[in-house]
């Protein structure tokens, strides 16, 4: 049976959703709070802000290794993830990934020379390590900006809460959401359509 991911992104971690069915009929098979910053490297967690205060050479060491870091946990919890999903007889072919507003960052320099920036480069950074592990894991990978969950849409997967019981916060709806808007461009188990 064909089912989709859906992810919401956080400094260091993500809500992740598994679904089959439709927003009349959802399934969620598996929700989860993967790590994605290793709390053992320094600044993993926020990145730009720690390497604002560095020299600019240590700095971009200190992100690139973060990121590398993030991209590792990212694909192993996505693996352990997938492995569940097919020990149960499922095949998920595709996932969503919520993002912000999709601006354009500037250099790193100007990134960290701007509070505001380092705020939305660490955000773009922790979603596109979820992206990057998803390809890598041959998912089609459909990224949707939060602000484009229509609200009739979250209010049709709420009753959730109820049927699977806590927790169901705002991370998890949302990241339903972007799961069953994907999964309609599946055709077949498994199969993306052309």
């Amino acid at each position: 049976m064909r089912a989709a991911l859906g992810f919401r992104a956080h400094s260091g971690w993500a809500a992740m959703v598994a679904v089959t069915g439709t927003f009349r009929a959802p399934h969620v098979l598996e929700r989860r709070r993967i790590v994605i910053a290793d709390p053992e490297l320094p600044g993993s967690k926020q990145p730009y802000h720690y390497a604002a205060e560095l020299p600019f050479p240590r700095a971009q060491a200190l992100i690139a290794k973060a990121m590398e870091s993030s991209r590792a946990l990212a694909l192993e919890a996505l693996s352990a993830i997938l492995a569940t999903l097919r020990s149960q007889g499922r095949e998920v072919g595709a996932c969503g990934v919520l993002v912000g507003s999709g601006k354009p960052l500037p250099p790193l320099e100007g990134i960290l020379a701007s509070h505001a920036l380092i705020h939305t480069a660490e955000g773009a950074m922790f979603r596109d390590v979820l992206v990057w592990a998803a390809r890598e894991s041959r998912l089609q990978v459909t990224t949707i900006r939060e602000k484009e969950l229509d609200a009739a849409s979250l209010q049709a997967i709420n009753p959730l809460g109820k049927q699977i019981g806590p927790p169901w916060t705002q991370d998890y709806k949302f990241a339903t959401a972007a799961a069953l808007m994907v999964l309609p461009q599946l055709s077949g188990p498994g199969r993306v359509s052309a």
